[in-house]
């Protein structure tokens, strides 16, 4: 079974989802342009936000209804 993950960032209405941390890692170098520093501890801690990283990010596990 998939463990989905959410990632919210700053003035986007819409999670964008992930089927592994190493897929929101990928996604937050490539993309976003995190540091490793800051993709560390958003993954540690679910949230960011400046001065880690230029905007707010939160990481949640996807939550059936």
């Amino acid at each position: 079974m998939i463990r989905w993950l959410d990632l919210r960032v700053d003035g986007d209405p819409h999670p964008r989802r992930f089927d592994s941390a190493g897929a929101v890692r990928e996604y937050l170098r490539r993309v976003e342009r995190l540091d490793e520093e800051a993709v560390d501890r958003l993954l540690e801690h679910g949230e960011i936000g400046p001065p880690v990283a230029r905007r707010g990010y939160t990481l949640r596990p996807l939550r059936p209804e």
